[in-house]
């Protein structure tokens, strides 16, 4: 990655690393991960959009940085997770901003878009659908709600998840990513998950922005919209995914990456990248 600058974004009293790619006077790229992953998961996306002229970062969010892993639910609230991506354009200069997610990265992203329109000039969110979305295709197929009980079972007290993923040698967190991205890529983020407090920090996330019904406070979406979704996503379905169309209001374009599955950033890059420049440059400054 030396190609890419290695940033730290000072948050309050947090310090968030980060990745950058392309001239500081472009517009900018906020890219935000997903669980169990890192700023680094969107490298082949960060060198594409900063070749293309985009000031591109992607960050390390609350609890996988090691300068911001406060201790307790109640300091990962959806209000505390959308606060900290503002905040993270705001310390780079942008006043609006292009917003590029993934997985966890994504639900933040759709509550972003749903309370702070004014600040992006669009949207692409990878796998997420939106929340209401999600929450309705659970509620009506029984396959979905099934496939939600992972969330039920990380949210659950007393460390039990984080027991049940580290045991064997951490071989239920290294099975999470179904053998989609690269085995070097894997132990990286193990090793950084291992790291003391980081495994409780980073499924606070789902213990303290949502519940067992996996309910997001986001509304409908007036912002301009990419959606892309894996077509081989075992977690969340084609209903849900379809269904995201009913809460955008704005421009919106949906595609299904046939034979990619949840991780997109890495393991369908090829297909991302285009597919993500051509949705910035029709929405310039």
């Amino acid at each position: 990655m030396s190609d890419l600058r290695e940033l730290t974004l000072e948050i309050g009293e947090h310090r968030h690393t980060a990745l950058a790619a392309g001239p500081e006077t472009g517009e900018l790229v906020l890219l935000l991960h997903g669980w169990p992953e890192f700023a680094d998961s969107w490298t082949a996306e960060l060198r594409a959009l900063g070749a293309a002229g985009w000031h591109a970062v992607a960050v390390d969010q609350r609890g996988y940085a090691r300068g911001a892993r406060p201790p307790g639910v109640g300091s990962y609230s959806i209000d505390h997770l959308a606060a900290d991506a503002l905040s993270f354009a705001d310390t780079l200069g942008a006043g609006r901003f292009h917003l590029v997610a993934h997985d966890w990265g994504g639900m933040v992203a759709w509550v972003l878009a749903t309370r702070h329109p004014e600040r992006l000039r669009s949207l692409s969110v990878l796998a997420t659908p939106h929340p209401v979305a999600l929450q309705r295709a659970a509620q009506s197929d029984e396959e979905q709600n099934r496939n939600l009980d992972y969330v039920r079972f990380f949210r659950a007290p007393g460390g039990v998840a984080e027991a049940s993923l580290l045991a064997d040698g951490a071989s239920r967190l290294r099975a999470a990513y179904a053998g989609r991205i690269p085995e070097a890529q894997v132990e990286h983020n193990v090793r950084r998950l291992t790291e003391p407090d980081a495994l409780t920090a980073t499924l606070n996330w789902y213990r303290g922005a949502t519940d067992d019904a996996f309910t997001i406070p986001a509304g409908p979406i007036t912002v301009p919209t990419l959606y892309l979704w894996g077509a081989q996503d075992t977690k969340l379905g084609r209903g849900a995914a379809t269904l995201t169309r009913e809460l955008i209001e704005g421009p919106y374009q949906f595609e299904i990456l046939e034979d990619a599955s949840h991780w997109l950033p890495e393991e369908a890059a090829d297909q991302v990248i285009p597919l993500v420049l051509n949705h910035l440059a029709a929405h310039p400054a």
